[in-house]
């Protein structure tokens, strides 16, 4: 519970933070490397022999035992967290290796208590009434949240509208729907001189990258977006917030206000416009702890993060947002590399990209991807195509070609750009349009649809080799 008092002392400490760190960007504190280290976390879903989503992560995480496997919003999810490497030489088979690894010791935690863990975006199962706050996990944090955004609409119903195929339009008064949005969240640790290009890339790869990954086409029954998650996170977490140039309300999720025009800071700076839920006084004052805890209630689809090193050094991260969970490792990897590639080969261009694609363009853009997936069209500096095309002539050979610039070795570009990427655009046939495949064959059984999924998932072959 929080009153005026707490936000108003949250707020002074937070303006007090930002000043500090605006110090360190003045003063070039951050960490400088030459190599780029690259981290990840990916949601996942517990399901039961049904195919329903089973709230026993508390068991599933305690018998899995592992420090990488921890809790999620909801008591049917979970998240894995892989270890930070450099982004050269095999990291990507490297990475592969390491989730294999995890991800089997999961499979047996849930083979011992009778359930199994899961990479989708959207559970096509799921169902309202398993979305309800006696669902949610039992930290204090995520009841907090929930509390504290309905608080900040005065109590006012989130109203969920979607069209897509078909039409979701309801009402609730909790958060619980971001629960049914899980995600592969890809971190790339950057230089301050370099960050505001590396971040602007990363928005303009958020519309090509979300439609090659696509993989949330359903909710409660309903044939909706290429990627549901984008709309569906957006809108349940949706407070009034202030106007961007454009007119609009920005929300707390959104793809932000414009490209940075020169560094990092703009987001920090622009973070004290959004109000605080978690006005929470904590006694750390030296490492801008109430700004960290305010970023972390601000889901851009692209977040900086501030965070610190062994010996205490302040270094800044890029954390993408757009990718859905599944359907494969190898999937997962292949769209991590996707992501790194393009970020590198946009941040990187001798022509910044963002001078020729305008923000407005890579805005329309991302929600275009997220709706109409591999058959979306874009704008792209200055020309309409569709972004297959724009994937398959440009993206993927500038991507593959910037990861061997920065040392990733040949096999690793070859297994991952050329064995699953490639032949998945090509063959149009990611997570999505499998999914609508198998519904178009065998209408809306949801539970065999799921079923499906999840033998060919433990299969480990990418998605677009999967037969219906």
């Amino acid at each position: 519970m929080f009153d005026e008092a707490d936000h108003q002392a949250f707020r002074k400490r937070l303006r007090e933070e930002t000043k500090h760190l605006k110090r360190w960007f003045d003063e070039r504190a951050f960490e400088e490397t030459d190599a780029f280290t690259v981290g990840l976390e990916i949601e996942a879903w517990l399901i039961d022999r049904n195919c329903l989503p089973t709230p026993n992560a508390d068991e599933f995480i305690a018998t899995a035992n592992d420090e990488r496997v921890v809790p999620e919003l909801s008591k049917f999810n979970f998240e894995l967290n892989a270890d930070p490497r450099s982004l050269a030489d095999d990291c990507f088979s490297s990475i592969a290796a390491d989730i294999d690894r995890l991800w089997e010791r999961c499979r047996r935690a849930g083979e011992t208590l009778g359930m199994h863990p899961l990479t989708i975006g959207m559970l096509p199962t799921v169902r309202d009434e398993m979305l309800q706050p006696a669902w949610m996990s039992g930290g204090n944090r995520y009841k907090a949240l929930n509390q504290s955004l309905l608080a900040a609409r005065q109590s006012e119903p989130l109203h969920i509208s979607i069209s897509g195929r078909d039409t979701l339009d309801y009402r609730c008064d909790h958060i619980m729907l971001e629960a049914a949005c899980t995600s592969l969240q890809a971190h790339l640790k950057v230089n301050q001189d370099d960050a505001a290009r590396l971040y602007n890339a990363s928005v303009l790869a958020s519309a090509p990258l979300v439609a090659a990954c696509a993989n949330s086409p359903f909710l409660y029954g309903q044939s909706l977006w290429a990627e549901t998650r984008i709309p569906a996170f957006e809108q349940s977490t949706k407070v009034h917030g202030f106007p961007d140039a454009a007119g609009r309300r920005v929300l707390r999720v959104t793809l932000g206000t414009s490209y940075l025009r020169r560094s990092m800071l703009e987001l920090f700076l622009e973070n004290l416009s959004y109000p605080a839920i978690l006005p929470t006084m904590l006694e750390s004052t030296d490492t801008l702890a109430h700004l960290r805890l305010h970023n972390g209630t601000i889901w851009r689809w692209n977040r900086p993060i501030l965070d610190f090193g062994p010996d205490g050094t302040p270094h800044l991260r890029i954390e993408q947002r757009v990718m859905p969970s599944g359907p494969t490792v190898a999937d997962m990897v292949a769209n991590l590399a996707l992501y790194y590639g393009l970020a590198l080969a946009l941040g990187r261009a001798e022509i910044p990209p963002e001078t020729e694609t305008p923000f407005e363009d890579a805005r329309a853009n991302f929600y275009a991807c997220a709706r109409d997936g591999l058959d979306a069209r874009v704008r792209w500096a200055g020309t309409e195509s569709g972004v297959d095309e724009l994937l398959l002539d440009q993206l993927l050979p500038a991507a593959r070609a910037a990861l061997g610039e920065q040392g990733v070795e040949e096999p690793c570009l070859v297994r991952f750009f050329d064995d699953v990427l490639q032949p998945r655009i090509a063959n149009r046939q990611n997570g999505t349009n499998w999914q609508r495949r198998f519904y178009d064959a065998n209408g809306r059984n949801f539970q065999a649809l799921t079923e499906r999924y999840a033998e060919l998932q433990v299969t480990g072959e990418p998605v677009h080799t999967w037969p219906l």
